[in-house]
């Protein structure tokens, strides 16, 4: 929730956000699932999704210190990055990569994370219009 006081809506801090807690949960669970990726893929596929893990609970963190506008362009990185992570998650299954359940937990992590970050992108949205 995004208001002009924090003390109405309880948020003092990003980590206040549940979007920011469920990104972080998805980014520990990514890194989980990439441990058993084969050692080739160290600097392939598995960089790739901690990065991309990693860019989603830090873009939120630094947008919610910067003005709504500003906030809103780091909720939409933080939102692609996302939609980046799912791409990836989706082609390490079809490589076979990784335990399936692991995965499943991070897919549904990653769906869960977009509709936070949908909701929150929409209020701030409405705010500045």
């Amino acid at each position: 929730m995004v208001t002009r006081n924090p003390e109405e809506s309880g948020i003092r801090s990003y980590k206040d956000l549940l979007v920011w807690q469920r990104s972080m949960h998805m980014g520990l669970a990514i890194y989980a699932v990439t441990e058993a990726f084969p050692v080739r893929e160290r600097f392939g596929l598995s960089a790739q999704m901690r990065r991309a893990a990693i860019s989603v609970p830090s873009n939120i963190a630094e947008g919610h210190a910067r003005g709504t506008r500003s906030y809103l362009q780091f909720l939409l990185v933080a939102s692609g990055s996302n939609a980046e992570l799912d791409t990836q998650l989706i082609l390490a299954r079809a490589l076979k990569m990784g335990d399936p359940q692991k995965l499943d937990e991070a897919s549904q992590l990653s769906a869960e994370v977009g509709k936070l970050l949908g909701a929150l992108i929409s209020r701030l949205r409405q705010k500045i219009s």
